[in-house]
């Protein structure tokens, strides 16, 4: 049975954050020099959804949908100009410039990250770029900044000239852990099914000594659980590449972290990798061909994303659309996989529809992930010459 037919949900969504300085704010370097040294998720962009929805359809889209369609490439981009960069204000209160660039050291060990989540077999590709304008993914390596990434598909939301991802130090684990982000995967240590207590008072001040937090961002980033319909699986994993670790002191339960602290072991769980092969399982050669005139019966469970091969033997405008009562999001590449035309319809009362000129004799991949289907009726994919 699909892990997604297991999924817990509920209705509650989270209210939006804006807690992260601007490259002109004071940036405290502490993290740098700490033992302790954490990400810091950026701000959520929600989607404008009805409260009022059914709630196993509202957690279906909110687990799903900073989610990639399966069979994406995505391209990454490392700052490399002089001008690529940000003004800040050091501790002394001096406005001084920042650079953006990496060394070749830093940036290979980005590169093996990347390596180390393609090598687990999964349904989606990475490519490194060096035009800014080709890549989904844009890092930058500006110290006293902290290292974080924006959330899966939000990264879409930012300019070729936009930071969504950063290094304010280098190691493995967080190179892996902030890719990770860009995959879609938030804190793990911030999942509601954790049960864990803290000693606020004691984090709030650890953090500041540490990392130069203020309160916001330590309750964003640490005490804040996010809402449970927005977390996969009914399990809390404490050895996640996606969990900060803890000193003591300052969990107070489970009673088994209240005095050795918590620290996950180096790496991706066995709970990472079910996951990340679940949301995007291995590719195969079966693919489904879509052609004008055709439809296609979605058998697929909700929160499971397909790919279908697209030819056309005229050149003109073509439109592909579901049908039924369900969500989707669909995506269509051209044979480099890079994106013709994309549409979402995550809880609205239309059907996901796209259009676009298609070439006799090129080769075209249409991705679908399907959020939710209530099953009461026939749901499909369809393509029409216009």
């Amino acid at each position: 049975m699909s892990l997604f037919k297991n999924l817990l949900v509920a209705s509650a969504l989270l209210l939006p954050f804006n807690l992260f300085a601007s490259a002109e704010e004071a940036i405290d370097s502490k993290e740098e020099k700490s033992g302790r040294r954490y990400c810091s998720l950026q701000p959520d962009t929600l989607p404008d959804l009805n409260p009022d929805m059914d709630p196993g359809r509202l957690g279906l889209i909110m687990v799903n949908r900073t989610k990639w369609v399966n069979g994406t490439t995505l391209r990454y981009y490392f700052f490399d100009k002089d001008t690529d960069g940000a003004f800040a204000l050091n501790r002394r209160g001096q406005r001084v410039w920042r650079s953006w660039k990496g060394i070749k050291a830093d940036e290979d060990v980005v590169r093996a990250a990347f390596t180390e989540w393609m090598g687990l077999g999964i349904g989606l590709k990475f490519e490194e770029v060096d035009d800014r304008r080709n890549a989904h993914i844009r890092i930058g390596f500006m110290h006293g900044d902290g290292s974080w990434s924006y959330l899966g598909r939000e990264i879409l939301g930012f300019g070729k000239n936009e930071r969504t991802m950063n290094f304010g130090w280098m190691d493995h684990d967080t190179a892996v852990h902030e890719i990770g982000h860009t995959l879609g995967f938030p804190h793990e240590h911030q999942n509601p099914k954790a049960g864990i207590k803290w000693d606020e008072e004691a984090v709030y001040a650890d953090l500041k000594r540490t990392n130069g937090w203020n309160r916001e961002k330590t309750f964003h980033n640490i005490i804040r659980k996010i809402a449970p319909d927005s977390v996969q699986g009914s399990n809390w994993d404490p050895h996640s590449i996606m969990h900060y670790p803890f000193d003591p002191g300052l969990i107070l339960e489970p009673e088994e972290y209240r005095q050795n602290g918590l620290t996950p072991t180096p790496g991706l769980s066995e709970r990472d990798v079910k996951w990340v092969k679940t949301f995007y399982p291995a590719l195969t050669a079966d693919e489904l061909a879509l052609k004008p005139g055709s439809s296609l019966q979605l058998d697929l469970d909700n929160g499971e994303s397909k790919s279908f091969t697209v030819a056309v033997e005229e050149s003109g405008h073509y439109q592909i659309e579901t049908f039924g009562v369900l969500d989707t999001v669909l995506v269509l590449f051209d044979s480099l996989d890079r994106k013709v035309a994309a549409d979402d319809d995550s809880g609205q009362s239309y059907n996901a529809r796209i259009s676009a000129v298609l070439l006799a004799g090129a080769e075209y991949k249409l991705g679908l992930r399907l959020y939710y289907n209530d099953h009461s009726g026939d749901v499909g994919l369809r393509m029409i010459k216009l």
